[in-house]
């Protein structure tokens, strides 16, 4: 917790020495520099205070955009404006994220973009597959698809402010997003509903 004013100008009268030459009456041209000291000492501690919470990505505000530029965001898989909340989300999947290729890694993937999503992946046709297996071809091995509801909602949050919308609906930033992290030899193909 910062000190107050009162705390600061409380230590620096106790830091001077006892004599007449600093006089303690608070009209005292003294005593006001102290007082202006204390102010200012006050105000540094209390932004020092606010840095610790802009250390975090979680709770930054006013280094918002600095985080943003070195974490390289915004997203190109975001159009528009983003919440307070939704920036900060990516700021901490950039920052944290370790990537993956597995079937896990782009459903938490798409459950941090707010989307539920499942993944079915295909396989060429072989003899030992069962005759109701669908007959594909060797291309099938790279394919994979996306199955999410047709249209995503997604709800503002507490921490949200007032010229934020309520909200939002859209599967296109699941898309870019997925299209993006993708391995570069697969085909991904979504199915909605």
């Amino acid at each position: 917790m910062a000190l107050t004013r009162d705390d600061y100008r409380r230590a620096l009268h106790a830091l001077l020495p006892p004599g007449q030459a600093l006089p303690a009456d608070a009209d005292s041209r003294w005593q006001q520099l102290l007082e202006a000291l204390a102010g200012e000492l006050a105000r540094a501690d209390g932004r020092a205070e606010t840095l610790r919470d802009e250390a975090d990505v979680r709770t930054t505000y006013e280094l918002l955009a600095d985080w943003e530029r070195v974490a390289g965001l915004p997203d190109p898989c975001v159009p528009g404006e983003q919440t307070l909340e939704e920036r900060r989300a990516a700021l901490v999947r950039v920052l944290i994220g370790t990537g993956g290729q597995s079937r896990n890694y782009y459903v938490e993937l798409a459950a941090a973009l707010g989307y539920e999503i499942t993944i079915e992946e295909h396989h060429p046709h072989t003899v030992a597959d069962d005759v109701a297996h669908p007959i594909k071809g060797d291309t099938w091995r790279w394919a994979w698809t996306v199955r999410s509801p047709e249209s995503t909602v997604t709800y503002l949050t507490v921490a949200g402010t007032v010229d934020e919308p309520l909200a939002t609906w859209g599967n296109e930033r699941l898309e870019c997003v997925i299209e993006r992290f993708k391995p570069a030899h697969t085909d991904v193909l979504f199915a909605y509903g």
